[in-house]
C-alpha cells in the first residue's frame, strides 16, 4: 500500500502543475481584467491606477504572473484579492467553511437516505413502493435545485406569515446567538432546508444507482448459491450483496472533496447562504484573478487527494484489491 501511495503522490506534482497552468491560461485568455474597472472609474487618478496595476503585477507578462503566483502558493500565500485588498485566504476560507457546513450535511443526508432506499427498492423490484420511489427520483433529478429552493422558501414564508411558525427563510443564522451550543443549533436549523434541497438530487441518483447495482449483484450465481444453502437473508444482503454493489459508489467518493471548496452551487445564492458560490459569481464580474485561480487550484488538490482516499477505501471494502 505504501509504494502505491508514494507513487500517486509523485504523480500529484505534474498533474497539479498542468492543471494550474491550464486554469491560469484560461483566465488570462478571457477578455479584460481587473484594471478595466479602474479605467472606468473617473474618481481614480491615472497615476493611482498605474500604481495599483504595478502593485499587483498586472503589467507583467502572463508567464511571470504565473511563476510568481505558484511560488507564493506553495508557501501558503494565495495572493491578494484585488477588490478587497486583503489576502485571498482571508477571503475564501471563512466562506469555504460556511459551504462545508452545507456540503457535509447534504452529503450525510444523501447517503443516509439514498442508500437504504436503493437497497429497499432492489429487494422489491417493480413493486408498488419501487415504482413510487422511481417516479419521485425522476422528479428529484429533473427539478433544478435552485428552483426547488425557491419553492421551499415560498412554503416557509407562507408558514411564517399565515401560521406564525418561526421557520428560517434565508441566511446562516437568526443572529440571536453568537457562540456556544445555541449558536451551533441555530446554524444547524438554518442550514437544514438548503442541505435537504441539495441532498434531494443526490438521493435520487444514489438510490437509483444502488438499486441497479444491487439487482445486478443479487442475480449473480454466488448469491443464488447462498440462497439455496439457506443463508440468512440479512447476512446475504448486507454482507455479500451490498458490499459488492457499493464498490462503484466508494470509488466516486473522491469526487466529493472538491465540493468542500467549490461550494454548494446556486442554492447558496437563492437562500442567501454566505458560502463560496456567491463570491465566485462576484469574482467573475470583478475579474479578481487570484481568488478564482486559487479556488480552482485548491479544487484540483482536493480532487487528487480524494482519488487517493477512494483507492484506499476500495482496498478496505474489497479485500481482493491489492496495490503494489
Amino acid at each position: 500500500m505504501f509504494p502505491f501511495i508514494l507513487r500517486r503522490l509523485l504523480q500529484f506534482l505534474p498533474t497539479f502543475l498542468l492543471g494550474t497552468v491550464l486554469i491560469f491560461g484560461i483566465v488570462q485568455l478571457a477578455p479584460g481584467d481587473f484594471t478595466d474597472i479602474l479605467r472606468e472609474n473617473p474618481l481614480i487618478k491615472p497615476e493611482d491606477k498605474l500604481r495599483i496595476i504595478q502593485r499587483y503585477g498586472l503589467d507583467r507578462p502572463a508567464y511571470e504572473q504565473y511563476f510568481t503566483w505558484i511560488a507564493n502558493f506553495v508557501q501558503g500565500d494565495l495572493g491578494t484579492a484585488f477588490a478587497e485588498n486583503r489576502p485571498v485566504k482571508d477571503v475564501i476560507f471563512p466562506l469555504a467553511g460556511n459551504s462545508l457546513i452545507l456540503v457535509f450535511l447534504s452529503t450525510f443526508i444523501a447517503y443516509a437516505v439514498g442508500i437504504p432506499l436503493g437497497v429497499f427498492a432492489a429487494l422489491r423490484p417493480y413493486s408498488f413502493p419501487d415504482r413510487v420511489f422511481s417516479i419521485l427520483s425522476y422528479f428529484g433529478l429533473g427539478i433544478p435545485s435552485f428552483f426547488f429552493m425557491l419553492l421551499v422558501m415560498f412554503l416557509m414564508v407562507t408558514l411564517r406569515q399565515n401560521y406564525g411558525w418561526d421557520v428560517p427563510i434565508s441566511g446562516k443564522s437568526s443572529g440571536n446567538f453568537t457562540e456556544g451550543w445555541r449558536y451551533i443549533l441555530d446554524v444547524f436549523i438554518f442550514a437544514l432546508p438548503p442541505a435537504i434541497v441539495i441532498a434531494l438530487r443526490s438521493i435520487s441518483s444514489e438510490s437509483r444507482f444502488i438499486r441497479g447495482q444491487m439487482l445486478e449483484v443479487l442475480s449473480q450465481d454466488y448469491i443464488r448459491t447462498a440462497k439455496a444453502k439457506g443463508l440468512n437473508q440479512t447476512k446475504m444482503v448486507y454482507k455479500h450483496a451490498f458490499r459488492n454493489a457499493v464498490l462503484p459508489l466508494v470509488a466516486g467518493i473522491g469526487g466529493l472533496l472538491p465540493g468542500v471548496i467549490s461550494g454548494a452551487g446556486f442554492v447558496e445564492v437563492t437562500y442567501g447562504w454566505p458560502g463560496l458560490t456567491p463570491k465566485l459569481l462576484e469574482v467573475l464580474s470583478t475579474k479578481d484573478l487570484y481568488i478564482f485561480v486559487s479556488v480552482a487550484a485548491l479544487s484540483v488538490i482536493l480532487y487528487i487527494v480524494g482519488n487517493i482516499i477512494s483507492d484506499i477505501l476500495l482496498a478496505v471494502v474489497d479485500p481482493r484489491i491489492r496495490y503494489n
